[in-house]
């Protein structure tokens, strides 16, 4: 009876031991979201800046424009976009950050969508960086305002 009961002891310890240890091997890192998975998501088909946006196409596309031009569009053309989501566009004026904005990309084959941004006669280096959800750059346009 001595032996049964150890015999059912050492049986409960391995199973107990076996179901601890082999789900641990059984299980899969968790996989980082970022940068790889985001970048397959979609294609930039275009990036471009204008002084308008007429029929859902950029107008006035430059890459210098005059003091005078009271506002400017960053026009994005997306292509392949495997599921919805949001990219950033950030407007630096010589560098520094004069504004983000937020805007989606829906699920399909192509999106088209674009921000504007008062230029207010600020002359120098100006650049819209495109960036994921992330916050990895994407792409980025550069133009002047002289």
């Amino acid at each position: 009876m001595k032996r049964f009961k150890m015999f059912m002891l050492m049986v409960l310890v391995v199973i107990a031991a076996w179901g601890i240890i082999f789900p641990v091997f059984g299980e899969e890192k968790a996989k980082k979201e970022g940068t790889s998975k985001e970048a397959k998501a979609f294609a930039i088909a275009r990036a471009v800046v204008g002084t308008g946006v007429e029929n859902r196409e950029p107008v006035g596309v430059a890459e210098k424009f005059p003091a005078s031009a009271e506002k400017v569009y960053c026009f994005l053309e997306a292509t392949n976009i495997a599921q919805d989501l949001e990219v950033s566009l950030v407007w630096l004026h010589n560098g520094n950050e004069m504004m983000k904005f937020n805007l989606p990309l829906k699920t399909g084959a192509k999106w088209r969508t674009w921000a504007f941004k008062n230029l207010r006669g600020l002359k120098g280096d100006w650049k819209v960086e495109i960036k994921d959800a992330s916050g990895n750059l994407i792409k980025d346009v550069k133009f002047k305002v002289e």
